[in-house]
């Protein structure tokens, strides 16, 4: 039977999708975007996170380093303090060895009938609420299989199907995966490629042409706006992007949901041993919320429906 690398499921989420909802989150992203709140999806394989507040010491605990047979965790005075990431073979032997998760393990192998049979468990909330599942990541597509048949074994059990996508691939891969999706979500976070690059090391044109091409043939969508202070909420691409949606996605839009930047991904790069390169931003919260309020009103008046939030269209 398939399987996927997956590094979450949330279930009762109400945030990504109609309802009350099951997301499944998949491991693997070809966009490395500089705010990401899940840099532990960046990489397809499975990897640990390092919590040095909650370890209890070499001294008194130690199961961790009898348990990395490549010797790869680094200490401080008392507590772990890293991982030698040129050592590590992802085994997570480590993170089952810590009793105080100290080590915390971000992905694992399962079976498409174990996800399945989870989602299952909350049927009658979907129902009640029309709710459904919800296929988020890292960037689904890179397991293009799984997704597919993850979201094919949910569409022939009569449950509903949201596929979250930065939809930069190959149309072949998006149109063979789609067609089991019953919404979709996606980001436009600039409409200049080359900023677009220089943030999420991608640019945007690919996007941008599937984006117009899933509209064009029918499919329903949720877009959103990652709004970055001093990166993408200047006007010059709030009215491009106005423009985009307008003439592209048209009534194919659910809504558009602009998302205050948050530093969500922080703690996360730190236990990963990798730099969180938003760290230094410096922006008035009060001001940036005001601004972002003032966006959505733009976008309301050119009859594009627009939240703060994930908030969705009644």
């Amino acid at each position: 039977m398939e399987k996927g690398i997956i590094f979450n499921i949330q279930r009762f989420t109400i945030n990504d999708g109609p309802g009350i909802r099951t997301e499944i989150f998949m491991k693997g992203c070809p966009l490395k975007c500089k705010w990401c709140s899940n840099p532990e999806s960046h990489r397809l394989s499975k990897e640990p996170g390092v919590y040095p507040s909650k370890c209890i010491s070499e001294e008194k605990c130690g199961l961790c380093v009898k348990a990395c047979r490549q010797q790869a965790l680094l200490f401080g005075p008392e507590k772990i303090s890293q991982i030698d990431r040129s050592k590590c073979v992802g085994c997570l032997k480590c993170v089952d060895a810590c009793p105080a998760e100290a080590i915390k393990g971000w992905g694992q192998d399962m079976l498409l009938g174990d996800v399945m049979a989870l989602i299952e468990k909350d049927r009658s909330y979907y129902e009640r609420s029309g709710g459904g599942v919800t296929i988020s990541g890292g960037e689904p597509l890179v397991q293009k299989d799984f997704t597919k048949s993850l979201l094919k074994a949910c569409r022939d059990a009569g449950i509903h199907t949201c596929l979250e996508s930065t939809f930069y691939a190959d149309w072949e891969t998006i149109a063979d995966t789609v067609q089991y999706a019953d919404l979709i979500i996606s980001d436009i976070k600039h409409m200049d490629s080359r900023v677009h690059k220089k943030y999420t090391g991608v640019g945007c044109e690919k996007i941008l042409e599937n984006l117009k091409r899933l509209a064009g043939e029918g499919h329903d969508m949720i877009l959103r706006i990652p709004v970055i202070p001093g990166i993408n909420d200047d006007m010059e691409n709030i009215e491009k992007t106005a423009g985009y949606i307008k003439d592209n996605i048209g009534e194919r839009l659910r809504t558009l949901q602009l998302l205050s930047f948050m530093r969500m991904g922080e703690e996360k790069c730190g236990s990963l041993g990798r730099t969180y390169e938003m760290k230094n931003l410096e922006f008035d919260r009060e001001e940036f919320q005001k601004k972002v309020e003032n966006i959505a009103d733009y976008f309301n008046s050119r009859g594009i429906h627009c939240v703060v939030g994930t908030k969705e269209k009644q």
